[in-house]
């Protein structure tokens, strides 16, 4: 054994020892408890960034854990490959996004595999690799087919100029963030997912999920959005239209349908078009509306502008003439497209009537009380009485919904209905580097499914995007192709699917990545699956976690799964943060510093003064602590860490620093810190092994003070299994590991029972950091003398005997200052350990002439007196 600790050496040899025996690949085993651990799958971006680091340090302890209690754990990994990023960097290099990506996963699985992760590599999934994707296609026919999947027109944001539509975050400030064109909404053939038709199951189904924050459920069941609400038909005004028919809006206030003052619809509304036929003005500003985004938070914050129509609806109840509007805060795939304004009991409705001087009409007497709005006040939409409400006056809300459905039935106009804020999820993409949608549009036979002997419909990779929209759709060898029904000329689809799809499913291909018969081998996937802990960002609360939950049932429908729910636990891990600095720039913009080229000036207490860029000296700011990223250039570089310090101190910083569900911010001292308490084991174990290897430990001839020890090392074992086992409060098992270190350090190793104790708690500091630093640990087992490797070995089991104590050691407060110790027999009684408190010389002194009030006994730790 080295005497100085080198980690550079320890990790290879542990990592070439795992390689050679294929020590973390796994196969079902049935009769054997299965542990299925998996963290989110990274895009293959180039390089790892610490928060790579933490989310699969976390994933790894956890699978090194429950592989000690002997379980047979599955962690795969693979990568989430196609998408924009690659068409980006493909424009800016020149290259083909397949060469980018190929060798960005290349690089970033060298960087994984130097963190030593216990990782079934043998089960790789590349998402952007036909034999992934075929499957997924697969899926997609059956689903079209049952109409799950379908084809309707969609409104989308379109680039003029990149000929291509845009994501909600894509569009800034009305204009394409590559092109800088002015955004149009337009209306073209989208694919949809129908996740509405399993949002009542979703919803449900969240509250089996005890092992989920509760956060992330709330966020879910907030983006379902199940509503109880009413569907309501505003007539037509004949006079006006021209025509018979009826509006219809969805309300989840129809206790406030009385106070009603005019109706809105969004600029696509046929009544918007309509009413804009011979009115250059209006077709003017819906024209300006279309330039708009489509997403729900930008039509929030956004200026409300309206213009109306000329067109009247009659109210359904009242009969009296309410006018149509054109507004910019509708939107055409929510609800109806049309919604009935009640200006004095919604915010949104009243900042729009106030602009246009439209009527506002209160019906419901709020804790505000009766008066008409102005200004608005959040009580203003409180459920309450109503009034001016004709014969629905003196009801509440719940009366009012009753009185008021039946009402509307009467007339024809209206019943309850259950909405949800869910939509269909729309997966057509206009993009190249995506997976091809399998289907061919014949001029006969309509859309039809490419049959399951002509999949996958392969993507070539040798193409170099230019921005200009999909170059799928300029290249016939792609698209020209026959009818699968007639065999006339056709033409292929050249959209490609979101990519939220690959990573809806991946976790189940990892049951069986190499299985041709189908998206998965159904008793290899039941073998596995759910997933027992998973691990990500919260970032990825609603849309992955939603639509991964969405496609289990989907496979479940399908007869692939048995389960009915992906992943059992989950574990949100929290960002990885850093200090930032920055220059402000001539030009109003801030040139941002990575930390390692800054020096800083702390005060006594650690908190920085003033800071200096190292190349010139002079001044920078301070930004305060954010999460790391490239935009504020305050990341830190995990390759540059592990090849100064070693995968094993990285590890053992990022889960001692924070809880795995908090931020954790990064500090060099606390990575130098890491190091040095991994230089104090290695050395504690140097020493002993050099002395020679002890026989056994007489348990029956231990002295008070090797009980001591003993006792120090059980309760490590105890704690630290509770910590890791129970709550993943890593930071507190490490905690539990240094403070055992404290005891052996300081522990005699003179006598052969001396020695085995030290063994003993050796072998304790080895097993209880194998999971966080597998390396050293791996090292520190062999030369402690085991044949068998680490990952072998069993978690170390508390001997409960070593626990109970002969005698215990108490301290002794008089009015709550420390006054002195006292030692008594563990069994002694209240009164025995008040007596000896009351005698001991030290309390005597600070008791004497002074009256004892009451004496507060502690069992276990201490013993207060009351005295004046």
């Amino acid at each position: 054994m080295h005497e100085q600790y080198q980690p550079r050496e320890i990790e290879a040899a542990a990592q070439s020892h795992w390689e050679a025996h294929q020590s973390f690949e796994v196969s079902e085993q049935p009769g054997k408890d299965t542990f299925y651990c998996l963290s989110m799958f990274p895009y293959p971006s180039g390089k790892l960034h610490m928060g790579h680091v933490r989310n699969y340090t976390i994933g790894d302890v956890i699978a090194r854990y429950q592989r000690m209690q002997g379980k047979n754990v599955l962690q795969p990994m693979g990568w989430d490959a196609f998408g924009m990023p690659a068409e980006n960097a493909a424009m800016q290099n020149q290259v083909a996004p397949a060469a980018w990506t190929y060798a960005n996963i290349d690089y970033m699985k060298t960087q994984l595999k130097s963190l030593g992760l216990a990782v079934d590599w043998s089960r790789e999934v590349t998402t952007c690799k036909p034999d992934y994707y075929r499957w997924e296609q697969w899926l997609f026919t059956r689903l079209f087919e049952k109409g799950v999947i379908y084809r309707k027109n969609g409104t989308v944001n379109w680039d003029p100029v990149d000929q291509t539509v845009l994501a909600n975050e894509q569009v800034i400030d009305g204009r394409g963030w590559r092109s800088g064109a002015l955004i149009e909404k337009r209306e073209i053939p989208m694919y949809y997912f129908k996740i509405t038709a399993y949002a009542d199951e979703l919803l449900s189904s969240l509250d089996t999920l005890e092992g989920w924050p509760e956060q992330v459920k709330t966020m879910q069941r907030n983006w379902i959005g199940k509503s109880r609400g009413m569907e309501v038909s505003f007539p037509f005004d004949a006079a006006s239209i021209g025509s018979e028919g009826a509006l219809k809006v969805f309300t989840t206030r129809p206790d406030t349908l009385m106070g009603a003052t005019y109706v809105a619809v969004a600029a696509e509304h046929p009544l918007a078009t309509l009413a804009a036929q011979g009115n250059a003005e209006l077709q003017a500003f819906i024209d300006e509306c279309k330039r708009g985004g489509v997403a729900e938070a930008d039509i929030a914050t956004q200026e409300k502008k309206g213009l109306a129509t000329g067109l009247f609806v009659l109210h359904p109840l009242s009969g009296e003439k309410l006018p149509v509007w054109v507004a910019n805060y509708v939107l055409m795939n929510y609800g109806e497209g049309a919604v009935m304004a009640v200006p004095a009991h919604d915010e949104r409705d009243f900042e729009f009537a106030s602009k246009y001087a439209l009527p506002v009409k209160t019906v419901i007497r709020t804790s505000a009380g009766d008066a008409t709005p102005a200004p608005w006040q959040d009580a203003y939409a409180e459920h309450g009485e109503l009034i001016n409400s004709a014969e629905f006056d003196g009801l509440d809300f719940a009366g009012a919904f009753d009185a008021i459905e039946m009402a509307l039935q009467k007339k024809g106009l209206g019943q309850a209905r259950t909405q949800f804020r869910l939509r269909d999820w729309g997966i057509s993409r206009q993009r190249y580097w995506g997976c091809p949608i399998p289907i061919i549009h014949c001029d006969a036979c309509g859309d039809v499914p490419v049959p399951e002997d002509q999949l996958p419909v392969v993507l070539p990779e040798d193409v170099v995007p230019d921005g200009a929209g999909s170059p799928l759709a300029r290249m016939p060898e792609f698209y020209q192709c026959s009818c699968p029904k007639c065999g006339a000329p056709a033409k292929r689809e050249t959209d490609t699917m979101d990519t939220f799809v690959e990573s809806s499913w991946y976790y189940a291909r990892y049951a069986s990545p190499k299985f041709e018969g189908g998206m998965v081998d159904k008793a290899a996937a039941n073998h596995w699956l759910p997933v027992d802990q998973y691990i990500g960002g919260i970032e990825h609360a609603i849309l992955h976690l939603l639509y991964a939950r969405f496609f289990h049932k989907l496979m479940r429908d399908e007869g692939l799964v048995d389960s009915d729910e992906p992943f059992t636990n989950l574990l949100t891990q929290g960002m990885v943060i850093a200090e930032t600095y920055y220059r402000l720039q001539d030009n109003g913009a801030k040139l941002w510093f990575n930390p390692a080229d800054v020096e800083v000036e702390m005060d006594a207490k650690g908190k920085p003064l003033s800071a200096r860029l190292k190349s010139d000296g002079l001044p920078v700011e301070i930004g305060g602590i954010e999460k790391m990223s490239k935009s504020k250039n305050n990341g830190v570089d995990p390759q540059t860490m592990i090849e100064q310090y070693g995968a094993d101190t990285c590890r053992l910083f990022m889960m001692f620093a924070s809880p795995p569900d908090m931020s954790l911010e990064w500090s060099d001292s606390g990575v130098e810190g890491a190091s040095r308490f991994l230089r104090r084991v290695w050395r504690l174990a140097h020493g002993h092994v050099a002395a020679g290897l002890p026989g056994a430990l007489d348990l029956a001839s231990l002295n008070d003070a090797q009980k001591g020890v003993r006792r120090a090392i059980h309760l490590a074992i105890k704690q630290a299994s509770q910590d890791i086992g129970q709550h993943h409060k890593f930071n507190t098992a490490i905690a539990q590991v240094m403070t055992l270190m404290n005891v052996l350090e300081k522990a005699p190793s003179d006598s052969a029972q001396d020695r085995a104790l030290l063994q003993e708690g050796l072998e304790a500091v080895a097993l209880l950091l194998a999971p966080i630093t597998p390396h050293i640990s791996h090292a520190l087992w062999q030369q402690l003398g085991h044949a068998k490797p680490i990952i072998d070995a069993r978690w170390p089991q508390v001997d409960e005997s070593a626990l109970v104590q002969d005698s215990l050691t108490l301290v002794v407060q008089v009015n709550g200052k420390l006054r002195g110790q006292i030692e008594v027999p563990a069994a002694a009684s209240r009164e025995e350990v008040e007596a000896a408190a009351r005698a001991n010389e030290n309390v005597l002194r600070f008791t004497e002439g002074t009256t004892i009030r009451k004496v507060i006994v502690v069992p276990g730790k201490l013993v207060n007196i009351v005295a004046n």
